[in-house]
């Protein structure tokens, strides 16, 4: 059976597409750019700001769910610039400590609405 995670806490979905979904204890949960929920806009204009909003979107995105970082299994950071690869691991090494999931990484030409950095992530139950 598939269940929609949906909060308000994290950006409302802007086309044909959930926040996040459910199946058989599987959660996958789209890409999360750092629009900021409460503005409805990108805010933070440097890799660092827009990161911690991406991962405070993908933290909201989890509590929804009755989940924390240490379920997410795997996670795809997309970067606009692989120079702020450094700047953009220290922030998500926060994230999730010693207790890391499996990730991909890749520069990227171009991102939704300007962004700098957006990550997905699948997590389990």
């Amino acid at each position: 059976m598939k269940k929609i995670i949906l909060t308000d806490k994290a950006p409302a979905p802007i086309g044909p597409y959930s926040q996040g979904v459910e199946i058989n204890g599987l959660l996958f949960f789209s890409g999360q750019i750092a629009i900021d929920p409460a503005e409805g806009r990108i805010v933070a204009t440097d890799v660092e700001g827009q990161t911690r909003q991406v991962l405070a979107n993908i933290a909201a995105l989890l509590k929804e769910a009755g989940l924390t970082a240490e379920n997410v299994a795997k996670t795809t950071v997309f970067i606009k610039n692989i120079a702020d690869f450094s700047k953009v691991n220290a922030l998500y090494a926060g994230m999730f400590g010693g207790d890391t999931p499996a990730r991909s990484c890749v520069e990227v030409s171009n991102l939704p609405a300007g962004a700098l950095v957006e990550i997905e992530i699948v997590a389990a139950r």
